[in-house]
């Protein structure tokens, strides 16, 4: 009896640490917190990171790289220049920039996210319109 106690036990402590190592880059995701927008200068492009297996929001990742151009539309040559203001909410990562003409623009960024190894790259789409 004893012995099928101390399996089951062992179990259930293998599989939480299967599913703890397990976490890793890919749970997380980004997405606009507004999608569409005016174009125009000193635009404020304000982007979401979360935990996609809880959907809570992730505060205090250090964003390291970004980067915004029109790749969605083919002119990824058409770059803007990115800018970090201050959060205003956990979670939420806002940025000040250009945004000259309508289309889709592609926000790419490079994070570290506290307790994660891995650097966390996402991608995300807005729309400016006139």
């Amino acid at each position: 009896m004893l012995s099928k106690i101390s399996t089951a036990a062992l179990a259930a402590t293998l599989s939480l640490a299967a599913s703890t190592a397990m976490a890793g880059a890919g749970d997380y995701a980004f997405e606009p917190v507004t999608p569409q927008m005016k174009k125009g200068e000193d635009v404020t492009l304000a982007v979401r990171l979360t935990n996609k297996q809880t959907g809570k929001p992730i505060p205090d990742a250090v964003i390291f790289k970004t980067r915004l151009d029109m790749a969605p539309d083919g002119m990824a040559e058409m770059e803007s220049a990115v800018a970090p203001l201050p959060s205003r909410e956990p979670g939420v990562y806002a940025f000040k920039t250009d945004l000259p003409m309508a289309g889709r623009y592609q926000m790419t960024l490079s994070v570290k996210v506290q307790g994660e190894p891995e650097t966390v790259t996402g991608k995300v789409i807005v729309t400016a319109i006139k």
